[in-house]
């Protein structure tokens, strides 16, 4: 089960993360600005933020398969429609299509993991499905650029939706039903009145707690990493051709880390291992962000580290959040939890764009100041996580079904 729901956020994940090596065909081909590129992150995250909390009404009346099925099947729909795009507007409109499936999927995903894993190895399981993006960087975004690069900036979505359209198929024929309680558990809570259950578990006050701690995490995160390969390529001296070398470099050492992030999670305190990865975390955001030209070694280097560490403190974060739900409201309180992820990476995306400038000779200019403000960002998280309380110690026993198909 858990390599299939892996399998999915990878080709999830290729698509959001391979719009940033991107960014240098992008600004080419449709002649952008560092701002409109920034509009091109934003759509994504704003419209995945507007349909999870849309989802978030409704979808605790669903079986857990078929809800996931659904979702990826409009996820990859609208990966073809980027492949398709011919115009900048074109290209938005694509990306929040995207968003409104990828944004509710991440949380689908998560609540399955809380449904069927006990909190005391959800940190390992956390790190299972996270290391997609160690795949999606490793294998994924360098595959999808070496394409792009025989071919154009398609080539990269056209592989995600043709993944996709595999794991559906393999998610249809293995994935069991995952029935989130008893009948009577489901008939009542049908019964109840939709906007009194939003409201009650927008308005928690854990999960309030935990949507203030995701928004800073993602924060501290999106601040910087929109632009991370303009200012590689552009600043550092990286020529784009060598830009998949840093994202396999990357990926291979997230691919094992995480892994053991997870199991350190589950071993020592969520909570505590998240502060230690956070707090080295800081370095790395402020170096990658403050760099001059540097040799390739340099750069490999500095950009393994921010990808050890600042994606790293997701694994525990995340199961920290996870085993914040209100008993009877994870589905919804996860698909929140995943538009909170997206306003949070949107608004950071916004921001940083804002702030930085593209110079005549492509260089970046002020993008040491995001570096700063995302380094604030990480500190106020270590602290914030404190707050946070487990509320599911005990794991939650779905009724599980044989696999339709």
């Amino acid at each position: 089960m858990l390599m299939t729901l892996a399998a999915i956020q990878f080709t999830t994940a290729v698509d959001f993360m391979v719009i940033m090596p991107l960014a240098p065909q992008f600004a080419r081909v449709f002649e952008l600005s560092a701002q409109q590129f920034g509009w091109l992150i934003s759509a994504y995250t704003f419209a995945a933020a507007a349909a999870g909390i849309g989802a978030a009404l409704v979808i605790e009346q669903f079986e857990r398969k078929r809800l996931l099925l659904a979702v990826y099947v409009g996820f990859v729909a609208a990966a073809a429609v980027t492949a398709s795009a011919q115009s900048f507007s074109m290209l938005l409109l694509a990306r929040g299509l995207a968003g409104v499936f990828g944004g509710v999927l991440y949380g689908v995903i998560f609540t399955i993991i809380g449904d069927t894993i006990p909190e005391a190895r959800r940190g390992r399981a956390t790190g299972v499905v996270m290391t997609s993006f160690a795949v999606a960087t490793v294998a994924g975004v360098p595959l999808a650029l070496l394409l792009s690069n025989a071919f154009n900036w398609r080539a990269a979505f056209v592989m995600v939706a043709i993944a996709g359209a595999f794991n559906a198929w393999i998610a249809w024929r293995t994935l069991p039903n995952i029935a989130h309680g008893t009948a009577a558990e489901i008939a009542e809570r049908r019964e109840r009145p939709m906007w009194s259950e939003f409201v009650q578990t927008l308005t928690f006050p854990n999960h309030l707690r935990a949507f203030m701690f995701t928004l800073l995490m993602m924060v501290s995160g999106f601040m910087v990493i929109p632009y991370i390969s303009l200012y590689m390529t552009s600043n550092i001296g990286l020529p784009e051709a060598q830009l998949p070398l840093v994202y396999l470099a990357g990926g291979i050492a997230t691919f094992f880390t995480a892994r053991w992030f997870g199991r350190w999670a589950d071993r020592d305190g969520k909570r505590t291992v998240y502060r230690w990865i956070a707090l080295i975390s800081v370095a790395p955001l402020l170096i990658v962000t403050h760099a001059p030209a540097l040799p390739l070694v340099g750069t490999l280097a500095i950009a393994t580290a921010f990808f050890v560490f600042v994606s790293g403190r997701m694994v525990p974060g995340m199961a920290v959040v996870t085993s914040a739900a209100r008993p009877g409201a994870r589905a919804a309180f996860m698909t929140l939890n995943g538009s909170m992820m997206q306003i949070g990476s949107g608004l950071a995306a916004t921001l940083s764009g804002a702030m930085i400038q593209r110079l005549p000779s492509g260089a970046l200019l002020h993008y040491n100041w995001v570096g700063w403000i995302a380094a604030a960002a990480t500190l106020i998280a270590i602290w914030w996580v404190g707050t946070i309380e487990t509320l599911d110690a005990a794991p939650t026993v779905p009724i599980i079904e044989e696999p339709i198909g």
